[in-house]
């Protein structure tokens, strides 16, 4: 799934070029992907556009976000210190943040590791037309998953 998520991205840079569902899941299969990746990815995909229909009112400046229990097992403290790093930065707001947190939440792996976490970090802005700075998209599809700035 995060293949195609990826090449997405890559292929349709501006997020209002990508043609609708079932156009794209055609031309997924076209390229090669499996099916079965093509309907998770689609799937995420849509519950990323649902997330963004829901959206509410921003945290304050000076909040605190705390993680329940389930997402600290999913969301290793790598991953945890980069959303923070992003924030702090201004790279990403309160809301993108947890639109990312909730996508990151719904995969099926036990953990979700910082690789993958860049990339829905990417997807989530790219669909929200955030804009992403050239460093900031050079760390999202390094495949580092040491990020520099952790002591």
């Amino acid at each position: 799934m995060f293949d195609i998520l990826v090449y997405l991205f890559e292929t349709y840079y501006q997020p209002g070029a990508c043609p609708t569902p079932s156009v794209l899941a055609r031309k997924l299969s076209a390229a090669g992907f499996e099916q079965e990746d093509i309907s998770a990815a689609l799937e995420w995909l849509s519950g990323l556009e649902h997330l963004a229909e829901e959206e509410g009112r921003s945290a304050g400046p000076r909040s605190l976000r705390l993680y329940c229990a389930a997402e600290l097992a999913k969301l290793p403290v790598q991953c945890r210190g980069f959303l923070s790093f992003l924030e702090n930065a201004g790279a990403i707001d309160a809301i993108l943040r947890e639109m990312i947190i909730e996508r990151a939440m719904v995969l099926r792996e036990p953990t979700v590791s910082l690789g993958k976490l860049k990339i829905i970090v990417l997807m989530v802005m790219w669909r929200r037309h955030h804009a992403v700075d050239t460093l900031l998209l050079e760390e999202l599809l390094s495949e580092e998953d040491d990020p520099p700035y952790m002591h």
